[in-house]
């Protein structure tokens, strides 16, 4: 019938869903799929994901970029500029101006295109990015790279010149996936937006450089004091090079290798011929010091040392100018005034031009450096130029016998105490090699305790102390726990256990004036530990505190802050004494403690006969309870030092008399201090019947009236000329004494 309804048994049969591949019996006995219809089925599935995945992956990324893409500017060259050519405001502790540093590389001005010259855009491109010439601001190969060298640990990004320029532009450097995106969009529009020329000019505008100069105009005066214009395709290949490595700008071997690779990566690229390349030469920059500091900066060596801790806090040297920043530093006004003052004044009359010096105090309450003279910043050349100066405070020489400290602490942590006994006598023999003392003043009897031995410097006792009771690395560790950083920690000291040289500061070991400073701040604090510093707190331009140093204590020399308290307050009970037995003295009011120390020269051919017995290095490292001071006096290696009529110089002639000078300047008008008391370790026992004279005695060392600074040489001694005792125990030294060295000719210890 038509339109009437058909007969079931004239429908095809349509299986339902949900019956792929099912036996009959499991679907109530209907008929599974054909092979046919299950193909046709997973096909649906298939496209289905598809989609599913070209939406997710690239639909709705697509749709966020060109959100991001209108969202975002890109910041104009203009605007980097402004931020980057901030100086840094330095302030003295109290608040009160040090002076600015200003940028190396000077007042930047921004180049147009054509004040480029096109080798020094061909050697930055080559060099950062060999596809910015075709690509649309990333590079996908660059970015595959990039994450396959994060996921293998490789090297090497996948950023191109237009990102570079963002990121800097930005100061955004944060490794979050935000980041990247935003940066991929402005890159994006930034080629969308500016012609390649323009882009590559704003980038070599902002870039670093090195030696504080951002953009290629500062850095090719910062680096050959010319014109951007009239770079070399050689020079251009050095700043292009330098850009990945702008802090290492002054590592020679850094240098050599990036040009190298510059200069390959050019030929590569067309931009230069093989023969060009086969002819190049390494274009070598200025000397860093030919631009003269400007008038009111801080001192050079201050900003140094600032620049280094900062760099440590995540405030690098390409972030160091772009901040903003005002740095509060820990230096004292007074403190800094009073170093320069007495170090200028220590090498003034001194005959020999040979000789140098430097200052550190330290405040032993916080950690930080009250003042900083490492001498002069700029020095002239052997043509009579200008030249960078060396930091001297910061550069490791042989303590001497301002090492035996240590030797102390180490002794004092075994629970001997000052009372012990050994043979303080001259001329020992330790595994068939003499030992000598400064002579007769420095000796004592064959049961001389540690407190008078210290107080003598008895080489004889300190040597057979390390040799045979505390061993050489709890010396070293003791020096460690005080506060000195030793090279295989990051530091530039050297505390070697190769032999026991260390027990007398010779031999390969090596500490700095700015770490011995330091670690005698620790006996100072009654055996706490803090971190030194240069740096308050650094504020940028927002007023916002971008760094604040801490000054936590910790117990140095034992987990009990009470053992700890009472070990430094042994050690400074034996060195309490040296101050009078060196004739030198304290400021009215204050107790000092310390110790001086002599490196003696070792004389090599067609020197002088005065050098056989001349010094190399010499110290006085001293502290009250709020000030901790190391004087150095000494010269660039092992040179013969000499005072008048070629007398040899000592710890006591003229480090000590600019220690003192120093604290009498800097503690002037403040209240008088005294150290705490503490239990002795090891019993009691009396001290020498002489002490309380001398350290009062107001006698000043001179050339001709050294005192005692103790012998630093197991085999040779300082014979003075004054008779003494050497078995006497408690012998008062004379204030008219004169040490002459004297023995043999081993190599300094």
């Amino acid at each position: 019938m038509s339109g009437g309804p058909e007969l079931m048994t004239h429908h095809a049969y349509e299986e339902p869903e949900g019956y792929d591949d099912v036996e009959p019996e499991e679907t109530g006995g209907k008929r599974a799929l054909t092979p046919a219809q299950r193909k046709k089925r997973r096909w649906k599935i298939i496209r289905r994901v598809a989609y599913a995945f070209v939406g997710v992956f690239f639909v709705l990324p697509a749709i966020a970029f060109v959100i991001t893409y209108f969202l975002v500017d890109v910041p104009s060259p203009t605007e980097v500029a402004q931020n980057q050519s901030q100086a840094v405001t330095y302030l003295f502790a109290d608040g009160s101006p040090m002076g600015k540093d200003v940028p190396r590389g000077g007042n930047r001005v921004l180049l147009s295109p054509e004040q480029i010259p096109d080798v020094m855009k061909h050697a930055a491109i080559a060099t950062e990015d060999d596809s910015f010439e075709t690509n649309s601001g990333f590079d996908v190969g660059g970015l595959l790279r990039a994450v396959y060298n994060q996921a293998t640990g490789g090297t090497g990004g996948g950023s191109t010149i237009s990102q570079q320029y963002i990121k800097k532009a930005t100061d955004n450097d944060a490794p979050t996936l935000t980041r990247k995106w935003t940066e991929l969009a402005k890159s994006f529009k930034m080629n969308q937006t500016y012609e390649k020329k323009d882009i590559i000019t704003a980038y070599l505008n902002i870039i670093y450089f090195g030696r504080g100069a951002y953009g290629v105009g500062a850095a090719s005066q910062a680096f050959f004091h010319k014109e951007a214009k009239d770079l070399t395709f050689s020079e251009a290949a050095l700043l292009a090079g330098l850009i990945q490595q702008p802090g290492r700008s002054e590592n020679d071997k850094v240098a050599h290798d990036r040009w190298n690779t510059a200069l390959d990566r050019m030929v590569k690229n067309n931009y230069i011929t093989a023969a060009d390349r086969a002819a190049a030469q390494f274009p070598t920059p200025i000397p860093l010091e030919d631009s003269k500091q400007q008038a009111g900066a801080p001192p050079a060596f201050v900003i140094q040392q600032v620049k280094d801790e900062l760099a440590a806090h995540d405030i690098p040297e390409d972030r160091y100018y772009s901040g903003g920043f005002v740095v509060q530093t820990t230096i004292d006004p007074k403190a800094q005034q009073a170093a320069e003052q007495a170090a200028t004044e220590a090498l003034e009359n001194q005959v020999d031009d040979n000789l140098l010096d430097a200052l550190v105090a330290v405040d032993p309450k916080t950690g930080g450096v009250l003042a900083y003279y490492g001498g002069k910043p700029i020095v002239k050349g052997p043509n009579g130029e200008d030249q960078a100066g060396r930091d001297w405070a910061d550069t490791p020489q042989n303590p001497g016998s301002s090492m035996k400290p240590f030797d102390l602490t180490a002794l004092l942590k075994k629970g001997e105490g000052l009372d012990k006994t050994y043979d303080g006598s001259n001329n020992r023999t330790f595994d068939g090699r003499v030992v000598r003392n400064a002579g007769p003043g420095s000796s004592c009897s064959q049961q001389c305790t540690v407190a008078e031995a210290m107080m003598r410097s008895a080489n004889t006792v300190f040597y057979d102390m390390v040799l045979n009771d505390t061993k050489q690395g709890p010396v070293k560790e003791a020096a460690k726990e005080a506060g000195v950083k030793v090279k295989e920690d990051g530091g530039q000291s050297i505390v070697s256990t190769k032999d026991n040289n260390i027990s007398l500061g010779g031999g390969e070991t090596q500490i700095t004036p700015l770490d011995m400073a330091s670690a005698y701040a620790t006996f100072a604090a009654n055996g706490e530990q803090r971190d030194r510093h240069f740096v308050q707190k650094v504020t940028n331009a927002q007023n916002e505190v971008a760094y604040e140093a801490t000054t936590d204590a910790k117990p140095a020399f034992d987990s009990d802050a009470d053992k700890s308290r009472q070990i430094a307050g042994n050690v400074t009970e034996a060195l309490k004494p040296v101050i009078g037995f060196s004739h030198l003295k304290c400021p009215n009011g204050h107790e000092c403690a310390g110790k001086t120390g002599t490196q003696q020269h070792t004389k090599v051919a067609g020197e002088p006969a005065w050098a056989a017995n001349a010094n190399s290095q010499t110290w006085m490292v001293g502290y009250t309870p709020s000030v901790s001071v190391a004087a150095w006096v000494g010269g660039d290696g092992n040179k013969p030092l000499h005072g008048k009529n070629n007398s040899p110089i000592y710890g006591s002639t003229i480090a000590g008399p600019m220690w003192q000078k120093f604290l009498s300047l800097y503690l002037t008008g403040k209240p008088g201090e005294k150290f705490d008391k503490v239990e002795r370790i090891g019993g009691e026992v009396a001290p020498p019947p002489s002490t309380e004279v001398v350290t009062t005695s107001e006698s000043t060392p001179t050339e001709e009236n050294p005192g005692n600074d103790g012998g630093d040489h197991p085999g040779r001694g300082h014979e003075s000329e004054t008779p003494s005792s050497s078995s006497s125990k408690h012998t008062k030294p004379s204030t008219t004494s004169k040490e002459t060295p004297t023995g043999s000719q081993d190599p300094p210890r």
